[in-house]
């Protein structure tokens, strides 16, 4: 990339040189910067505390992303749009028709466009259009016959048989709605309504060509409608009557049998009943005709009266009382040609019904009359203001970029929004958990994949389930960069506060643990000494519990059963164990010797008593510490959001102090009154002063007995001092030689 002419401003944070937006000319040259310098390259459209509609502008190939070439793109348009782009650093959703440049092509159109909206609007005297104005589609295009979108509703026309006819292909296509809300027609709905009337009108027309296709006129459909209800029945009975014929024994079976009467017979019957219906449409005899009223079923008795009114009287001839198998093959071939038309009848290409209910005379009117020539040079003249009117949406797109650009900036090319105000468009909201404000909290739509790689950000994370009254649900990440973690496991609840400020009901579901601060290492090892011995306690006290359990129950149990159970022997006295007494001695002298070395040396260190305790403490809580303060350094907010989809480019720190900004630990406001008198506290043990009058007591004893004299100086060693005051002390006969 080449080196730009522009001078440029940066500033540090996160680690980072950050690029500053001072100008318009710091945006509008942002295409000469090195893309080494930008902070992020990629971010989605979606989860961001930025209007969606902004962002799907600046993506050009909607594709749910938007990257560098796609907002130096936007930046281009601005260029040739703003007449100063120093109007962008204004922001706001309202902008003055003067600050659209005229001189140039894009900008001339747009200053048209806006004029236009205006005009339409009845504001044709304001010097500056909003936000609210351009969106206003409906209104804008409301006393507007074309807006240049290709649809033309029923009142775009002067012609009646025009809009009747829009109103037909709305009713059988299917309807667009135009800019400005109202129900019309395009060029492809009219070339699919006219199809179908050609079609229809071809079809319609076989049946006039080929006499056989009609045989009875209108009343065809009635003849064929009612041969098709009983056809399936009809050819059952001449079926089960050629069984019969074949074979005598099978007549009284195809009959249906005993059982199946007798089920009958339990039951409330009516002529419709189902399983009369399954039942053969008459008695079955070998080589016999259908009766087409005598001895029928019941339940198909209508049915066939209609077949012979509708159909075998006016194909077969009138007056006939019985069906034949010869007859009924007669009259299905009256009836072939009619149902082959009927299957090759056309079907509606996309609308909800058929053209046939307008009538083949209407339909044929319409393909006369050139009304579709007419409605298609409604639709051109409509086009034909395209250019003109797409410059309404443009008119939209400078309000938002004005608006919405350099908020965007400051989230993508710098990071100057979470640096500086600390909101950034990533930054759902604040969580308030365990005393706590976590403000670094983000948007996830699939938290175990997300962990996956935020975890590489050597934060603490959380993450929550949040729900609202109504079934809203999401799932948020917080980073915890301050106070400790003692308090936070899964299934604690909290309350999280969107941008809009709406509260929603936060449970842990997730935690990846990671160090908070130096300061909660230092105190680990204490805690988790503490918590280890409490553990042993715990499981000893337990232990104890369970054993002294099981004594009971053997005592019990050997006290109900004590008359049965021969008396044990008198065990012999217990004698006291020399080489026990002797033992226990030796450990107690030893720890004692123990303890005295560890005092004797640690106040043999005289003046450099508190380094030795600062030794001490290092050596419990510095590995601690030292790991900590590794994994402070690295905390990194890029993998948190690479996690969420952006593409960052480059450490983005999240420091110490920073981060130390990020979570809000609870502290009484300044000024505030406080009463430290609880009245339920828990009483103080005095086992702690026990402990010191225990430690005071040995030491002394220790100084006494001359332990600590080698590590003393001469003057304050006891065999020196006692000695003066008691000559009979007892005791060495000589103060041991000075420690070298």
């Amino acid at each position: 990339m080449a080196a730009s002419t522009h001078r440029w401003k940066f500033f540090r944070a996160g680690g980072v040189d950050q690029v500053t937006f001072r100008s318009g000319a710091d945006i509008t040259e942002l295409g000469d910067l090195n893309q080494k310098l930008w902070i992020a390259l990629a971010c989605p459209t979606r989860g961001l505390e930025l209007d969606p509609k902004t962002l799907d502008l600046i993506d050009a190939d909607k594709d749910g992303r938007i990257r560098a070439p796609e907002v130096i793109a936007a930046v281009k348009w601005v260029k040739e749009t703003f007449k100063n782009p120093d109007d962008l650093l204004k922001g706001g959703d309202s902008v003055p028709l003067s600050a659209m440049n005229e001189q140039t092509e894009k900008g001339a159109l747009l200053l048209a466009g806006a004029r236009r909206i205006l005009q339409n609007l009845g504001k044709g005297a304001e010097t500056s259009i909003s936000l609210a104005d351009a969106v206003d589609t409906e209104k804008i295009f409301a006393a507007t016959k074309f807006n240049g979108d290709g649809v033309v509703p029923a009142d775009s026309s002067d012609d009646e048989r025009v809009r009747k006819t829009i109103q037909d292909i709305i009713a059988i296509v299917g309807e667009t709605k135009d800019r400005s809300g109202k129900p019309g027609v395009n060029q492809a709905q009219v070339d699919a309504f006219f199809a179908e009337a050609e079609a229809f009108a071809e079809w319609h027309g076989k049946s006039e060509a080929d006499k056989n296709i009609l045989p009875l006129g209108d009343k065809t459909a009635k003849a064929a409608d009612a041969v098709r209800a009983v056809k399936a029945k009809v050819e059952d009975y001449f079926a089960r009557c050629r069984l019969a014929s074949f074979d005598g024994r099978a007549a009284a079976l195809m009959n249906g049998s005993e059982s199946e009467f007798q089920a009958l017979s339990s039951q409330e019957l009516t002529a419709g009943t189902l399983d009369i219906a399954r039942l053969p449409l008459a008695k079955i005899e070998a080589n016999k005709a259908l009766s087409l009223a005598d001895g029928v079923n019941p339940a198909w008795s209508e049915p066939l009266a209609t077949l012979a009114r509708d159909a075998i009287a006016p194909l077969l001839g009138p007056g006939k009382t019985t069906l034949t198998e010869a007859d009924w093959v007669k009259l299905q071939g009256r009836l072939t040609a009619y149902t082959a038309w009927i299957a090759a009848k056309p079907e509606a290409p996309q609308g909800p019904q058929l053209i046939e209910p307008l009538g083949i005379e209407r339909v044929r009117a319409l393909l006369v009359g050139k009304i579709k020539e007419a409605i298609s040079s409604l639709i051109q003249q409509d086009l034909a203001l395209e250019a003109e009117n797409a410059q309404i949406a443009e008119v939209e797109r400078f309000i938002r970029y004005q608006r919405d650009l350099v908020a965007l900036l400051n989230n993508f090319v710098n990071f100057s929004a979470f640096y500086g105000k600390r909101d950034a468009v990533f930054q759902a909201g604040t969580l308030y958990l365990d005393g706590r404000s976590c403000n670094l909290c983000l948007r996830v739509e699939d938290a175990a994949r997300h962990a996956t790689l935020a975890g590489l950000s050597k934060s603490y994370l959380a993450y929550c389930d949040c729900s609202r009254l109504g079934g809203e649900k999401m799932v948020i990440v917080a980073a915890f960069t301050n106070g400790d973690s003692d308090n936070l496991m899964v299934g604690r609840n909290g309350v999280f506060y969107d941008r809009k400020g709406q509260d929603w009901d936060a449970t842990i579901t997730k935690i990846i643990e990671n160090p908070i601060s130096v300061r909660q290492a230092f105190w680990a090892p204490y805690k988790r000494f503490v918590r280890m011995v409490d553990e042993q306690v715990a499981k000893r006290a337990a232990a104890a519990d369970a054993d002294a359990g099981s004594k009971l129950a053997a005592t019990a149990t050997a006290t109900a059963h004590a008359d049965k159970t021969p008396a044990p022997a008198r065990p012999a006295a217990k004698t006291i164990d020399v080489g026990t007494v002797a033992a226990i001695g030796v450990a107690v002298g030893g720890i004692a010797t123990f303890l005295s070395s560890i005092l004797a040396t640690f106040f043999g260190l005289g003046l450099w008593m508190p380094a030795g305790l600062f030794a001490i403490v290092l050596g419990i809580s510095g590995a601690s510490m030292l790991v900590a303060w590794l994994k402070l350094r690295q905390r990194n907010l890029g993998p948190l959001l690479d996690a969420s989809g952006w593409a960052v480019n480059g450490r983005v720190k999240v420091n110490v102090p920073f981060g130390g900004a990020l979570t809000d630990v609870a502290t009484v406001p300044r000024g505030s009154e406080r009463s430290l008198r609880d009245p339920y506290a828990e009483k103080r043990s005095p086992w702690r002063f026990y402990a010191f009058l225990l430690f005071i007591a040995a030491l002394a004893l220790s100084w006494y007995r001359g332990k600590l004299d080698a590590y003393l100086p001469p003057h304050v060693r006891s065999v020196t001092v006692l000695v003066e005051v008691t000559p009979t002390r007892p005791g060495p006969a000589a103060a041991p030689a000075d420690k070298k």
